[in-house]
């Protein structure tokens, strides 16, 4: 089933004005389809919340919560790419519409030049997932059938060492966010990897 056909949809609440905001998460996959036309930048949403999620369960964090920051943090990066928007732009309307001020915190904190510090686990992990999602999609893409299952740990070590592969992932970025959760990196990829394996069909993976 896909993640955002839910029989019991989840609920985030925050106080606006004094006033409790719910937001479904199947009103958040609607922001998603009004702001993102771009159907990789949807998969790599997608692929970010399922590795949130996956987080969460091992921390025993709020799933729900953590998979909202995944599924919303780039959602204005289409229309306002540029550093001088991106993500203030589509946090300053998540926040607007009822969104969670901590998850509006962690999805500023996932971009650098924002200077918003991550503070909070929720922040360090999807900081930490961002950038290695999409390093997982391109090892796939270079398996004899492109397939998650077919994808290593091992092998994306070795990716990631190979500059010259996927140049525009931010390697550093993946080891910092590691050091920042406190996982291991082997430790990490391995758990990000079986997030995602776990929706690789909505992946097309």
């Amino acid at each position: 089933m896909p993640l955002h056909e839910r029989d019991e949809p989840k609920f985030y609440a925050a106080a606006q004005r004094g006033v409790k905001v719910v937001v479904t998460r199947e009103q958040a996959w609607q922001w998603v389809c009004e702001w993102v036309s771009n159907e990789h930048l949807r998969k790599h949403l997608l692929a970010v919340e399922a590795a949130m999620r996956h987080y969460a369960r091992i921390y025993g964090e709020d799933e729900e919560m953590w998979g909202l920051a995944g599924l919303l943090h780039d959602i204005d990066y289409e229309r306002h790419p540029e550093a001088t928007e991106h993500p203030r732009v589509g946090a300053q309307f998540l926040r607007q519409s009822g969104v969670p001020e901590e998850v509006v915190e962690a999805i500023l904190g996932h971009a650098n030049w924002t200077g918003v510090a991550r503070n909070s686990l929720m922040a360090k992990a999807l900081y930490a997932c961002d950038e290695l999602t999409g390093l997982l999609v391109a090892t796939a893409l270079v398996m004899p059938n492109k397939k998650l299952s077919e994808v290593r740990v091992d092998s994306v070590l070795r990716k990631m060492k190979d500059k010259s592969f996927a140049r525009k992932i931010d390697r550093q970025a993946i080891i910092d966010g590691a050091n920042e959760l406190g996982v291991p990196l082997e430790e990490h990829i391995a758990n990000v990897l079986t997030a995602m394996q776990g929706i690789a069909e909505q992946l097309g993976l």
